[in-house]
């Protein structure tokens, strides 16, 4: 069974080339990710005005994994291919990774993007997807699966603290701003140069939440949805309680599928939580039930 996640929208508060500049930070190896061992850059090409830069890199992953399991896959570490779509002129930064160890046996793939918030342009959001596919590996597929979605859930929300820690430790060495990107005076044949620094010297949507005061309206009982609706984690935590990524990630895939699927108002997302913790977050019974009671008001014109 292909596992699935989806993180909702995050904020940081700073412009997006100074979270550029504390995300290339973390490489090419990063201390506070003990799983992340090492990476190197296997290619990296720029556009001729210098304005689109794409990095491929080998990262370097060490599983927490019973010693035995490893033995028996018969590797030590395991290694990733990510790529780096980084856009100066759009101000985008896209992550494609997938599994190079193992292509054959287990698939794994993660979308992640960093872009200019749509409402405050000197704040950059964050959105993360990833899926799991193991199709054998050596009769512990459910182990293995269960290793996989535990390591991965664990390393989600560090993510967001390196980034804050990165742009702490920027502001401590006196960075606090970094220009936006601007076209050479004459590109033709001109390469410009990176505005970010390297490895080694470095060590469109509404949201629910735009400001520090939160001034959000609390969801009312249906509520009109549409596919460009997007749940904020500042949200999630002031409205919904604290949810682990894989809680956070059920509720934001049912949702997506209630708009998809479900014409006019859904429930509220409390509504929607409420569904998926009485099925124990599991989302097939969740959808089930919800189609039931929604069926039954419907029936019953509520």
């Amino acid at each position: 069974m292909v596992q699935q996640y989806q993180s909702p929208v995050r904020v940081y508060k700073h412009p997006f080339e100074l979270v550029m500049a504390a995300y290339m930070r973390r490489f090419p190896k990063c201390p506070l990710i003990p799983v992340f061992v090492d990476s190197e850059i296997i290619s990296q090409s720029q556009s001729d005005d210098g304005s689109t830069v794409v990095t491929k890199r080998r990262c370097t992953i060490d599983v927490e994994a019973p010693r035995l399991l490893k033995r028996i896959a018969g590797v030590e570490y395991l290694y990733f291919i990510q790529k780096n779509t980084l856009n100066y002129r759009d101000r985008t930064l896209h992550i494609e990774v997938h599994n190079e160890t193992f292509s054959s046996r287990v698939f794994v793939r993660e979308c992640c993007s960093y872009t200019v918030h749509p409402d405050n342009e000197d704040w950059t959001c964050f959105e993360q997807t990833a899926s799991l596919d193991i199709k054998s590996f050596f009769g512990f597929e459910s182990s293995a699966e269960k290793i996989a979605t535990k390591v991965y859930a664990s390393n989600i929300k560090k993510g967001k603290e390196i980034i804050e820690y990165y742009l702490r430790e920027l502001e401590e060495e006196g960075v606090t701003f970094i220009p936006r990107w601007t076209p050479p005076a004459d590109s033709r044949g001109v390469t410009t140069s990176l505005q970010l620094p390297s490895d080694s010297t470095a060590r469109g949507f509404p949201v629910n939440s735009i400001n520090d005061g939160l001034s959000v309206a609390g969801p009312s009982e249906l509520v009109a949805g549409s596919a460009d609706d997007k749940l904020d984690a500042d949200y999630i935590r002031r409205y919904l309680g604290d949810l682990t990524p894989l809680q956070e990630s059920c509720l934001i895939r049912l949702r997506q599928w209630l708009q998809e699927t479900h014409k006019g108002k859904i429930p509220k997302d409390q509504h929607v939580l409420r569904f998926l913790k009485a099925r124990d977050f599991n989302m097939d019974k969740a959808k089930e039930f919800l189609c039931q009671s929604l069926t039954w008001r419907k029936q019953h014109q509520v």
